[in-house]
C-alpha cells in the first residue's frame, strides 16, 4: 500500500516546483529590486543605477560610484487566484488495500476560495570598487517563490490544494571595465530550493498527503554593457539553468505512510537584450526583450529513493519557451525626484488548458507600473514602485491519472481569474 501511495503522490512533488507566481511567467520572481518595479523592469539589463545590477547584469557594477554601494529592497506581492468550476468530474473512492475503486465517489467540492495571498520578497546587494575598472559584489535574493492554498473542499484538491516553493540565491559577482565603450561581468549562483505540497488522496475520507523536498545547486550568470554613445547603452545578460536533485519525505499520517522520495527539478535559463536611451537632459527611455527557456520543462521522471527505479510515468507539462517585452521611461523632475513608469507584456509557458495545473494557473499578463526615486542626498536614495498585473483569464481541463497512466480518475474543469498588485521599497547608499 505504501508503494502505491508513493506512486500517486510523487507526481505532486514535482508539480509544486512549478507553482505559479504573480511576479513573472511560470514560477519566476521578477522582483529582485524595487527600482525596477516602477518601470515594469523594462531595460533592466542596461540600467546600472544601483547595486541591484548584480542580478540583472553584473557588468553594470562598473557604472556605480567608487567605494561601497549597497541596495536593500523589499516587495509585497498581493495575489488573487480564484477558480470557477465548470464541470469537474467526481473522484472515485479508492480502497487502500486493493488500490481499486469501491464504487463510491468523493463529493466534487467547491471553488476553493482565494488561492492567493500576500507575501514579501526581500533582496540585498553589495558592490565594491577594487579599482576604477574592477568591481566585486554579492547579491542575496529569492529567485523563485510562490505559495498557493485553496480551501479544504476545493474541487481540484486531488490535483493540488497547497503549494509552497522558496529558492534562496547567493550571487557573488565580478565586473571589469575593458574600455570606455565596453564592460563585462559574471557571477556564480548558489541556491537552495525548498518545496512543500499537500493534496487530498482518493482513499476513504480523502486523507491529506504531504510532501517535502530540498536541495542545493550551482549556476552562473554573464553580462556585458556597450556604451555606444554618451546617450545610448545596450545591455546583454544570460542566466544559466540550475538543476536540483530534491530529496525529502512523503507522509499520509492517517494511513501510516512515511517514506523517502526524490525528484529532479531544473529551473530554466534566460537571456535579455536591453536598451537605455537618454533624450535630452531629463528623459531616459528603457526597453528590453527577454527570452526564457521553459521548453526544458517538458516532462519529468521521478524515481523511488530506495530503489532508483522509475516511480511513475513521465509528468507532462509541455512548457514552451516564452518572450517578455518591456518599455519604460524615467523623467528627472528636479535634483531630488526622478519619476518613472513602465509597461510590459509577459507570455506564459503553459501551452493549453490540458497542461494547466492547479499549481500553475498561469496565463499571459500585462504589467502597468509607476514610481519614483527620491535622492535624499548625494549618497542616499529611496526607490518607491507600484505595479498592477493584468492576467488573461484562463481555463483548465486537467486530468488526474492513475499511476500507470492507463485511466483518468478525474478531470478538473474550470476557469481561473488572477490578478496581482506589487508594492516595492528600496534603500540605496554609497560610501
Amino acid at each position: 500500500m505504501q508503494t502505491q501511495l508513493g506512486l500517486r503522490l510523487i507526481p505532486a512533488l514535482i508539480a509544486v516546483a512549478f507553482s505559479g507566481t504573480a511576479a513573472a511567467a511560470g514560477f519566476q520572481l521578477q522582483n529582485q529590486n524595487a527600482s525596477g518595479t516602477s518601470v515594469a523592469f523594462a531595460g533592466a539589463a542596461a540600467v546600472a543605477e544601483d547595486a541591484s545590477t548584480i542580478f540583472f547584469n553584473p557588468a553594470g557594477m562598473t557604472y556605480l560610484p567608487e567605494g561601497h554601494s549597497i541596495s536593500l529592497a523589499g516587495t509585497v506581492i498581493d495575489r488573487s487566484v480564484k477558480f470557477s468550476d465548470t464541470g469537474t468530474s467526481a473522484m472515485p473512492v479508492i480502497n487502500p488495500l486493493t488500490n481499486l475503486p469501491t464504487g463510491a465517489f468523493h463529493a466534487v467540492g467547491d471553488n476553493g476560495g482565494n488561492g492567493g495571498g500576500a507575501s514579501l520578497v526581500p533582496a540585498g546587494y553589495y558592490s565594491y570598487a577594487v579599482t576604477s575598472a574592477l568591481r566585486v559584489g554579492m547579491g542575496v535574493s529569492v529567485t523563485y517563490g510562490s505559495e498557493t492554498e485553496y480551501d479544504n473542499n476545493f474541487a481540484g484538491r486531488f490535483s493540488g490544494r497547497y503549494t509552497s516553493i522558496h529558492q534562496f540565491n547567493l550571487n557573488p559577482s565580478v565586473a571589469y571595465k575593458v574600455n570606455e565603450k565596453l564592460s563585462i561581468g559574471g557571477g556564480i549562483n548558489f541556491a537552495k530550493n525548498e518545496i512543500e505540497f499537500r493534496q487530498a488522496t482518493p482513499y476513504p475520507n480523502a486523507p491529506l498527503g504531504l510532501l517535502y523536498g530540498d536541495d542545493t545547486a550551482w549556476g552562473y550568470n554573464l553580462g556585458a554593457m556597450l556604451q555606444l554613445t554618451p546617450e545610448t547603452r545596450i545591455g546583454l545578460s544570460y542566466r544559466s539553468k540550475m538543476k536540483f536533485n530534491l530529496e525529502g519525505t512523503q507522509r499520509v499520517d492517517s494511513l501510516n505512510v512515511n517514506k523517502a522520495i526524490k525528484a529532479v527539478l531544473e529551473t530554466p535559463d534566460t537571456a535579455s537584450l536591453a536598451l537605455s536611451q537618454k533624450i535630452g537632459d531629463r528623459l531616459e527611455v528603457l526597453a528590453d526583450l527577454t527570452w526564457t527557456g521553459w521548453s526544458s520543462v517538458s516532462s519529468l521522471n521521478p524515481v523511488d529513493a530506495s530503489t532508483g527505479a522509475a516511480a511513475t510515468a513521465p509528468l507532462r507539462y509541455n512548457f514552451k519557451d516564452t518572450w517578455r517585452v518591456g518599455l519604460g521611461a524615467k523623467y528627472q523632475l528636479n535634483n531630488a525626484w526622478n519619476l518613472r513608469a513602465g509597461v510590459a507584456y509577459d507570455e506564459t509557458p503553459v501551452p493549453d488548458a490540458v497542461s494547466r495545473t492547479m499549481t500553475v494557473p498561469d496565463s499571459d499578463r500585462i504589467w502597468l507600473a509607476f514610481g519614483a526615486r527620491w535622492a535624499m542626498n548625494k549618497s542616499t536614495s529611496i526607490d518607491m514602485g507600484y505595479a498592477h498585473i493584468f492576467f488573461k483569464d484562463s481555463t483548465t481541463q486537467r486530468a488526474v491519472m492513475n499511476t500507470a497512466e492507463t485511466a483518468t480518475l478525474q478531470t478538473v474543469r474550470g476557469n481561473f481569474s488572477t490578478r496581482a498588485d506589487l508594492f516595492s521599497l528600496q534603500l540605496n547608499h554609497n560610501f
